[in-house]
């Protein structure tokens, strides 16, 4: 890979290695929720509550691996008036903070042509790009246009990703691999299932790049547990999401829980 190629997995690498925690802090949020200019504030106080990498959530009518707070907040953020374009604007901002990765489905990046899609995210300034409904054994296009324009492709792997096609995986992925701790949507779960730390153990033994644990971490007790089973980072996402649509000061109130996750992270190195 060129160095212009690798830019993008480059500056995410970084920011995991320079992780003040046990592992990277990476907040998901809604793009667009609850409106375009609360999300941008939201995001602004993740960055200064101590997050690493930023995931940005582009809103969609069909999003297959969201739970229903997720889910409800793609649907207020169209409703809204959230486009693309927008939210190419709200990665543009955050990124001269930290790395951002956008998630969005398959339809989104191929019905203006992948080119087309990653040129854009490209010149927004995002680092990566996760696409949960895109097989492994279709990526392969998809994956050569973010290698040459510098954007990491993230790929996922779950509890019932057998081994061998986990090494494949593995092998292929950019940034960091996505480990889905659970079997099912996003959502808040009780604690870190047993399943997710043997996944995480797999997933370390085969990954290039940093592993990073997603679906279900809610608390710094989940996020610190998840770093002391191996994990690089942990993504939080229904819980902050949750937050900014419950409380009237969205920012303030997922900026504080940003607060207590990076403090369990720190408790935890």
């Amino acid at each position: 890979m060129s160095q212009t190629a690798a830019r993008g997995g480059e500056r995410i690498g970084q920011a995991f290695a320079r992780a003040r925690g046990a592992a990277a802090l990476m907040p998901y949020m809604m793009g667009g929720f609850p409106t375009l200019e609360q999300s941008l504030r939201i995001g602004e106080a993740c960055i200064e509550a101590g997050a690493d990498v930023i995931e940005l959530g582009f809103p969609y009518s069909d999003p297959l691996a969201d739970g229903p707070v997720i889910q409800a907040a793609g649907t207020q953020a169209l409703a809204a008036g959230a486009s693309v374009g927008g939210i190419l604007e709200l990665a543009s901002a955050l990124s001269e903070g930290v790395p951002v990765v956008a998630m969005c489905y398959a339809n989104m990046v191929f019905a203006p042509g992948a080119e087309a899609f990653v040129e854009r995210l490209q010149r927004s300034g995002a680092s990566g790009l996760i696409v949960p409904d895109l097989p492994h054994e279709e990526a392969g296009g998809l994956t050569e246009v973010c290698e040459r324009l510098g954007l990491a492709l993230v790929p996922l792997v779950a509890p019932t990703t057998p081994t061998e096609r986990l090494r494949s995986i593995a092998r292929s992925a950019s940034g960091f691999l996505y480990v889905v701790s659970v079997v099912g949507t996003t959502g808040e779960r009780d604690r870190l299932d047993e399943s997710a730390v043997e996944l995480i153990a797999r997933a370390k033994a085969s990954s290039p790049v940093p592993v990073a644990v997603g679906f279900g971490i809610s608390n710094p007790e989940h996020a610190a547990a998840a770093a002391r089973a191996g994990a690089d980072g942990v993504i939080v996402g229904t819980r902050l999401v949750r937050a900014a649509a419950d409380d009237p000061d969205p920012a303030t109130a997922v900026g504080a829980i940003v607060s207590e996750l990076a403090a369990g992270l720190a408790r935890a190195r």
